[in-house]
């Protein structure tokens, strides 16, 4: 059962667009994510023939791969509006699948940056099929990777696994991103977080563009998970690969600034993807009670069960409400980080607190895999690590308070 829609002020243009992105989230995106749950062999869920490439054709036919250009003459706040709309139409289909469906076009966003035609033209062309992945997260470092607050970040004691030199007009990578970055054992070009001057720590990094068909680059298998299985994971090696020296798009000098700044964008996306899980938790877990019959009645009908399911609407409401606003702004004006990580913790706790509500009005159908609720749990589960643990987030936003 559906929960409607309060935002006033859609434009036919952003009303199509969300129900386009529906329609596929409900069509496409669920009954794979559905499939590639249930792969006991997260390698399976990457093979040639496997359902998960026709969601990433499907996704580039309707134009979602490249919503910057697909809206690119709308105001800027529609522009964002419809971009917050349909991630959290994606994130109520799948979400993990919505993570590596965004992702997979990160490098896109520091081609442009970069404003060097060469690049534009190698890894922005429209009809381009490349995947992107973040490779930031190593062996040894995770959330702390992130955390430009931290006396730890320019910390030269603080070893990188993963470290990139100049050699003339190339860069040389060597080492190792972990098992956590997102589409590592399915993309084509990596926006590689790396460290560049030791002598700072993670704060003498530098962001570079690498196709992963370059000579020295080779990955581990996917990651085996509790939830997000439709999203894969896979550590990315790199074994004294060049690179020119274009393909480094920010240097150590502005190296803490673009973390601060990919941080904010990132967030504000998990923000507006979670909440379209929780969403789509409470609008399960309704639709069960008005079907669910005990005590001769339907269990809507028991006061104890209309409670609990207006506690976690509420929770979802104001959650899709922060993180719209967050995500409109910080698109839209200079980012604020600390907007997008309350965002980001308030909204991925709150999917938690859904599934786990809308799961214990399923019952004991809830744990069994007959139903869809157990999974909502698993994915959202995951979400309060992902994108930076929700625990280290909160001390980076509070520094900014």
């Amino acid at each position: 059962m559906p929960l409607v829609e309060i935002e006033p002020v859609l434009t036919e243009a952003e009303r199509q667009l969300r129900d386009a992105a529906h329609k596929f989230a409900e069509e496409v995106m669920r009954p794979a994510g559905r499939a590639l749950d249930v792969l006991p062999d997260p390698a399976q869920a990457i093979a040639p023939d496997c359902i998960l490439w026709q969601v990433f054709d499907r996704y580039r036919e309707m134009g979602f791969d490249d919503l910057e250009d697909a809206t690119a003459d709308l105001p800027p706040v529609e522009h964002a509006r419809v971009r917050a709309l349909v991630s959290e139409e994606l994130g109520w289909g799948d979400a993990g699948l919505a993570i590596s469906l965004g992702v997979a076009g990160f490098h896109r966003i520091f081609a442009r940056m970069s404003g060097r035609p060469s690049l534009i033209e190698r890894f922005c062309a429209p009809e381009s099929k490349d995947i992107g992945c973040w490779a930031v997260t190593e062996p040894d470092h995770g959330s702390d990777t992130l955390a430009v607050s931290e006396p730890a970040f320019g910390d030269p004691k603080v070893r990188a696994n993963c470290t990139a030199r100049r050699d003339g007009k190339t860069y040389v990578i060597r080492g190792q991103k972990s098992a956590w970055v997102s589409n590592g054992s399915i993309a084509t070009v990596a926006t590689l977080f790396c460290t560049v001057d030791p002598s700072h720590g993670f704060r003498g990094g530098a962001i570079c563009l690498v196709p992963l068909d370059l000579p020295g680059v080779s990955r581990g298998r996917p990651l085996d998970k509790l939830g997000q299985r439709a999203l894969n994971q896979g550590e990315i090696f790199f074994n004294d690969v060049r690179v020119p020296e274009e393909y480094v798009v920010v240097g150590s000098e502005a190296y803490a600034s673009a973390v601060e700044a990919v941080l904010a964008l990132a967030n504000a996306s998990m923000g507006v993807i979670f909440v379209g899980l929780a969403r789509a938790a409470v609008e399960l877990a309704l639709g069960y009670a008005h079907e669910r019959i005990q005590g001769g009645a339907p269990i809507f009908a028991h006061q104890s069960v209309k409670s609990r399911l207006f506690k976690i609407f509420m929770q979802v409401e104001a959650a899709r409400a922060l993180a719209r606003r967050v995500f409109i702004y910080n698109t839209t004006q200079p980012p604020l980080v600390q907007y997008s990580i309350a965002s980001k913790v308030f909204c991925t706790n709150t999917a938690f607190e859904a599934a786990s509500g809308a799961l214990q009005i399923y019952g004991g159908n809830g744990l069994s895999r007959e139903y869809p609720i157990e999974k909502l749990l698993r994915d959202a589960r995951a979400s309060m690590i992902e994108d930076g643990c929700n625990d280290l987030l909160s001390l980076v936003g509070a520094s900014k308070l």
